[in-house]
């Protein structure tokens, strides 16, 4: 009786003991989950409508499609000139400017709602692969922290955050691929017919999301493969035995991807267009040399765990590693043993995924590493950096802490409390208060384009008035941006065919009604230069065929206007050169120039009258006899009698395509335009104007061959008196 009683009173206090055991559990697990809504609030949604600034290209394009969408126009993949996109991100995007409009926040709320939803399911996925036991002992405090931590650290990851706020496709895929993990884990331990086909519908929607995603069929193959090899007889047969819930999966996940396979077959351009341009296989890419730049690329990928970071703006801050020191070291550690365990499937797992998903990184060759498209990895690294830290933790417990588990445990939760804290914190400055403003994403977002889209949405659109835009095609932020009625006409200031440019204008220009006002749009930080080098060409025009009304100043572009405009007569920035042949000692020879203000040309037969109340302009065509391996810049100069400079204006020399000097091509000729204004204080009379080419770097003259002498005479011009004088 009293053993019955003492097994009774034992089962009691077991029972008891377990329930508070799970209900702690629960209570951990509903504090993580809050930990985590308020990180992805501040981090992934906070001020998404203000920043990343600007709309870059790629985010707009997705936009312009998704205004498609909502006219009619379906497809499962969007070609563009260049590659084009997979079409989830397109209708997830479409379905939210149904809701919120044609906004930033329209645009971007998709993707950051999937990188933050990630994190959840991270977390989740971390307690589904080890929460248990391979022999089905269930290890829930195990599997609660390596699942909180992951979750927690991508949480607050800087890197996250950045390609999170952003209309990156890349980030449907880690959630999709992540929520894939989970349910079939869940799905087949559980033998949830369900589940395991809502992951096969994840794995199918996976291929519409980003080009990394065809690697996937990879890795659930290769997942399934190391249940069988090498294995016995036995479990080799255990596993045949579950071709039912293989086919279940594998079904469900090819007809959900049928409709884009099949595009693809009968479009397999599509398929191969971007990766066969940076395919490290591709001799162009690899310099004759594949294994070497493969070998290179992995090295420069795997440094991202540590040592050293994506350079680009658009994917990262300032350079930092994926993973700062410290959380690489228990990566490290976590992918040794995880090789070590090589037998405990969810080591299997998250070593394959990283692998496979590094893969598409690795190959495609621009720079490295390329954090956008190793995102695809980035759930099994954090778990994999979740599961070395419990490791190391084990480790130390077991030789330092044994008759101190409890007091041990609290205190390492409670300094990883306050490292995730912490880390959060020092994102969030970083991002909002600095990452924000930095000039490299102002470039990379193309902030002024932005700008100048929304301002435009702005102003009144009046009859007879073009804005004339400086980009060789139409630019897709501006078209998603605005939403007005203006005219808007891009020109191409890349073109080296000066005539062409000045029929395109022209030809602009004459198909507008009533046409009262030219509004030539100056954007800062693109190479568009208005005065003192060859994207001033419109200037040039333009101040020969109408006059000139004043500039608008805002803050990330300037807005000149021009009235008068006369069509009456063929456009042409000059109607003749004069030829020379003066070749420099630096490589680089002048073969031509002309020299005007306005309509007026410079006539060899005599001296070229100037007015100081207009700007005067110059043509100069080089050609270049060597590699050059210096940048030049050239030097306007004004003579007096008595020898002395009374005007001078220097410009760096870069062609069309806003090249320097040292990557113009040898024997091609270069036609570059400059527009200079002269002191309004210059004294009428005679002046010698001089030219002079001079070493950017250490600003030493090139002299002319034969001569040796670092100036060249250009032209005699006449400074006219005023009425006043």
């Amino acid at each position: 009786m009293f053993e019955s009683v003492s097994g009774a009173v034992g089962t009691a206090a077991g029972s008891k003991s377990k329930e508070s055991g799970q209900k702690s559990l629960r209570v951990i697990s509903v504090a993580i989950v809050a930990a985590l809504t308020v990180a992805v609030v501040m981090l992934r949604l906070h001020r998404l409508d203000e920043l990343p600034a600007g709309i870059q290209v790629s985010e707009a394009l997705n936009g312009l499609d998704a205004l498609r969408v909502l006219d009619g126009e379906h497809a499962v993949f969007f070609p563009s000139e260049f590659s084009g996109h997979e079409g989830l991100v397109v209708y997830l995007i479409a379905l939210s400017i149904s809701v919120f409009g044609q906004t930033d926040l329209a645009l971007r709320l998709p993707t950051a709602l999937a990188n933050a939803g990630t994190v959840f399911v991270v977390f989740w996925l971390g307690r589904l692969l080890f929460g248990r036991e391979g022999t089905g002992r269930e290890t829930p405090w195990r599997g609660v922290f390596i699942g909180g931590v992951a979750a927690c650290l991508m949480a607050v990851s800087i890197g996250q955050t950045v390609l999170g706020r952003t209309v990156f496709r890349a980030n449907h895929l880690l959630l999709l691929l992540s929520l894939c993990a989970a349910l079939l884990w869940w799905g087949w331990r559980e033998r949830k017919w369900w589940a395991v086909t809502l992951a096969g519908v994840c794995a199918g929607l996976v291929q519409y999301t980003y080009i990394p995603a065809r690697f996937t069929p990879f890795l659930f193959i290769a997942f399934g493969l190391s249940f069988i090899f090498p294995r016995s007889v036995a479990e080799a047969k255990s596993v045949r035995s579950e071709m039912a819930w293989i086919l279940i999966f594998g079904g469900v996940a090819l007809v959900v991807a049928a409709p884009i396979l099949i595009f693809f077959a009968l479009h397999p351009e599509h398929f191969f267009l971007r990766s066969n341009s940076l395919l490290v296989l591709q001799p162009e890419i690899s310099q004759g040399n594949p294994l070497g730049t493969l070998m290179e690329s992995v090295i420069w990928h795997l440094a991202a765990f540590g040592f050293r970071g994506d350079v680009s703006w658009r994917h990262n801050f300032g350079s930092l590693p994926m993973l700062n020191p410290w959380e690489a070291a228990f990566f490290w550690l976590g992918a040794g043993v995880s090789l070590w365990r090589w037998r405990m499937p969810a080591c299997r797992l998250l070593l394959l995924w990283a692998a496979i998903l590094l893969l598409p990184a690795v190959i495609a060759v621009d720079y490295a590493p390329n954090t956008l498209r190793m995102l695809g990895a980035t759930p099994p690294v954090y778990l994999i950096l979740a599961f070395g830290l419990r490791e190391a933790y084990q480790f130390a417990k077991s030789r330092f802490f044994a008759t101190r588990a409890v007091a041990s445990t609290l205190a390492l939760a409670a300094v990883a409390s306050v490292v995730v804290v912490m880390q959060g914190v020092t994102t969030f400055r970083n991002y909002f208060e600095v990452w924000a403003y930095e000039r490299g994403v102002q470039f990379a977002y193309e902030v002024p384009w932005s700008d100048f889209a929304r301002t435009l949405d702005t102003l009144p659109s009046t009859d007879g008035e073009i804005y004339l835009v400086p980009n060789s095609l139409t630019h897709p932020s501006l078209d998603y941006i605005y939403k007005g009625s203006a005219s808007v006409f891009y020109f191409a200031r890349e073109t080296a065919d000066l005539e062409f440019l000045a029929r395109e204008i022209e030809a602009a220009l004459a198909r507008m009604e009533n046409l009262t006002t030219v509004k030539v749009v100056q954007l800062n930080n693109v190479h568009v230069g208005w005065i003192g080098n060859d994207t001033g060409r419109l200037a040039v025009l333009l101040g020969k065929y109408a006059q000139f009304d004043g500039t608008e100043h805002f803050e990330d572009f300037r807005i000149h206007n021009y009235t008068n405009v006369s069509l009456d007569r063929p456009w042409t920035f000059y109607d003749r050169s004069t030829p020379l042949d003066v070749q420099y000692d630096g490589g680089i020879s002048l073969m031509g120039f002309a020299l005007g203000q306005g309509v007026v040309e410079h006539s060899v037969a005599r001296p070229l009258e100037l007015e100081r109340a207009r700007p005067a302009w110059i043509a100069l065509n080089w050609e270049t006899l060597q590699d050059l391996e210096v940048d030049f810049s050239i030097s306007l100069r004004l003579y007096g009698a008595e020898g002395e400079v009374v005007f001078q204006e220097d410009s760096l020399l870069w062609n069309p395509l806003h090249q320097p000097t040292s990557e113009w091509a040898p024997g091609d000729g270069t036609d570059t335009l400059f527009q200079f204004s002269l002191p309004a204080d210059l004294a009428p009379g005679s002046y010698d104007l001089r030219l002079v080419v001079y070493n950017v770097e250490n600003q030493v003259p090139t002299v002319q061959v034969g001569v040796w002498e670092p100036e060249f005479s250009l032209a005699r011009v006449e400074i006219a008196a005023t009425s006043q004088e």
